[in-house]
């Protein structure tokens, strides 16, 4: 017999919040209706241990029927008795999985997300009408059927059910019809249930049928009995890259929270840009979402992942964390761990480490500037190439700590040199090589900040500078100015943007070098990087008074004093930078009048 009744809420105007806003996106229903089939399952699995209950072959199934327009789910799992579907599914306010782990504590019950309520309801985001056909596993009880459009009614009464479980059936709405799509459904079962822990059938036809999901994934597993190949495999299909990882870090614990996964470092496909990797975060084998940034720190999501902790705390919908201290602490043991694999690679496989560096590097340096503990566990495996293509710890080039005392009477931090581009700055490269002085290679894009990040946590220790901001004491020689060079290159030179400085170096056969102030540099690079209007270029001529080109102007006629001037300080400038259009001009004119005096003398 069949009778009618209100749908329990809170407010008449719950439905079309849950149907609209509760979720961040529609499709998440079908993950919320084989989620609860699962935990269906996964309770009856309970009352089998506690004798309350017979076992059975357990699995889901999805059907899509094209010509009735309708997605079904069933499941073997508790099934409810009449009383049980008034309670879970009128009274949405109740939540099942609480009811149920009170009454169970004592026989161990595992977290389960929820039973029916609000995740229920969220099938109504794609349906007109909604049947359920259910069978308590517990004694001898009727089947029962519930139908409600939605709205505020329901119909419930006796069914025809043998079996114990449950079966939603979902008469799809009209502008929802892609999801009588047996390909979209596999799509999204793909997406959100490929980790759940019971087979998941869609479209069944026969005994050869193959579940549409993996129920023990390998990061379930102990990692003592994981073979690497396994998680080369399980990295290749879940994550669709074909490019080996550098490595994995295998998350196991249970205590003082649960937590399982697997988080690997992928190989750095572009230098240009920090690629976001995907890390999935399950609660108890059910999808939650991706990169999920109270669990997994920004600098984590470079990493590709899955992450399951059933003691996350989440809210009705599943996909919002709650605030917890408990969230934050899952998130400082997983960069923890992270840490830890990357100091353990240092210290027992460097020549790894090495050959792995190049696509860790921007992960790790972005992790510092973003996580101060991140940056304090791993600063002393930090490595950079020096000018012999020899990687060295950062903190090698650098001085000892200036006291407060010395830092009173002037002392400055130790100046460590770095280039930026090996090409572009040979010039300057071939000089400290023959002075015997060395640089560190900072050659990516993150490094501009990485060095103002290591210069603000090292401020008594360190200071960089271009290899072209300075001339290093190495290079040159003890000695007075010679003033009538500078004063005849200030002259020649007076019209242009540039200061000129004498210097003795030790190499004779370059005439002058351009250096740039590091702080003006830094902060023009800084506008362009922002978009705003660049600083003027700050520039110095440094005149190499041991030059024997250099000296012999002095004695030159006025006109090839002028052009000799002018081709020198165009020969540094293209040692520093590429020429502008209109330079490229007056260089070309200039050499072409020293090579007219050449021939003419001739």
């Amino acid at each position: 017999m069949e009778r009618q009744g209100n749908i329990r809420i809170s407010s008449e105007n719950m439905m079309p919040i849950i149907k609209k806003w509760l979720y961040s996106e529609k499709t998440i229903f079908l993950r919320e209706i084989v989620a609860n089939a699962a935990d269906a399952i996964t309770k009856r699995k309970k009352l089998v241990t506690m004798g309350e209950a017979e076992d059975a072959e357990y699995k889901i199934v999805v059907t899509t029927d094209e010509a009735a327009g309708t997605l079904s789910v069933e499941d073997n799992g508790v099934g409810m008795t009449e009383e049980e579907v008034e309670k879970y599914i009128t009274q949405i306010a109740f939540s099942g999985a609480a009811d149920f782990l009170e009454k169970y504590e004592k026989a161990g019950g595992d977290g389960i997300i929820g039973h029916f309520g609000l995740g229920f309801y969220s099938a109504y985001m794609v349906s007109d009408d909604i049947e359920i056909f259910t069978k308590s596993c517990m004694g001898d009880t009727k089947a029962v059927r519930w139908e409600s459009d939605g709205e505020s009614t329901y119909t419930i009464g006796d069914a025809e059910k043998e079996t114990a479980g449950t079966k939603v059936v979902m008469h799809l709405a009209e502008e929802e019809k892609e999801f009588l799509s047996e390909g979209r459904i596999r799509e999204l079962l793909a997406k959100y249930c490929s980790f759940m822990p019971y087979d998941i059938y869609l479209n069944p036809k026969g005994e050869d049928d193959k579940p549409v999901n993996t129920p023990a994934p390998l990061y379930i597993k102990q990692p003592k009995d994981c073979t690497d190949e396994e998680y080369r495999t399980f990295y290749r299909e879940t994550f669709a890259d074909y490019q080996e990882p550098l490595f994995w870090i295998h998350l196991n614990m249970d205590y003082p929270f649960r937590l399982k996964g697997i988080l690997y470092f992928p190989k750095v496909k572009k230098q240009v840009e920090l690629e976001r990797g995907q890390v999935k975060l399950y609660c108890n084998q059910v999808y939650v979402a991706d990169n999920i940034k109270e669990v997994i720190p920004e600098f984590l999501m470079l990493l590709n992942g899955v992450i399951d902790c059933p003691d996350i705390p989440l809210n009705v919908s599943r996909s919002f964390l709650q605030n917890d201290r408990q969230v934050q602490k899952i998130a400082g043991h997983i960069v923890k761990k992270v840490a830890d694999k990357l100091i353990e690679l240092f210290k027992n496989d460097r020549s790894r480490f090495e050959t792995c560096w190049e696509d860790l590097a921007t992960f790790v340096k972005f992790g510092c500037i973003k996580d101060d503990s991140f940056y304090q566990k791993v600063k002393e495996i930090i490595i950079y190439k020096n000018l012999s293509g020899e990687y060295r710890p950062l903190e090698s080039f650098f001085g000892e700590e200036v006291s407060n005392e010395e830092a009173e009477k002037g002392t400055e931090p130790q100046a460590v040199y770095y280039v930026s581009d090996l090409d572009k700055q040979a010039q300057y490269v071939k000089m400290f090589k023959d002075a015997g002085l060395d640089a560190v290679v900072c050659d990516t894009y993150i490094d501009p900040h990485f060095i103002s990040y290591i210069e603000y946590k090292n401020p008594k220790r360190v200071r960089f500078l271009r290899i072209d901001a300075d001339v290093a004491g190495a290079l040159k020689e003890e000695g007075e100015e010679d003033s009538a060079v500078k004063e005849l290159f200030e002259s020649v030179l007076k019209e242009r943007k540039v200061s000129v400085k004498c210097e003795k170096l030790k190499d004779p056969t370059v005439p002058a070098i351009v250096n740039v102030s590091e702080f003006m540099r830094r902060m023009s690079e800084m506008n362009s990087f922002y978009r705003m209007d660049g600083m003027p270029e700050d520039l110095t001529l440094v005149v190499n008074t041991a030059n024997a080109n250099v000296l012999a102007l002095k004695d030159a006629e006025d006109a090839a004093r002028k052009m000799g001037v002018e081709y020198i300080y165009f020969l540094a400038l293209m040692s520093y930078r590429p020429l502008t259009p209109e330079e490229h001009g007056e260089f070309s004119a200039a050499a072409g009048e020293l090579l007219a005096k050449y021939l003419e003398k001739k």
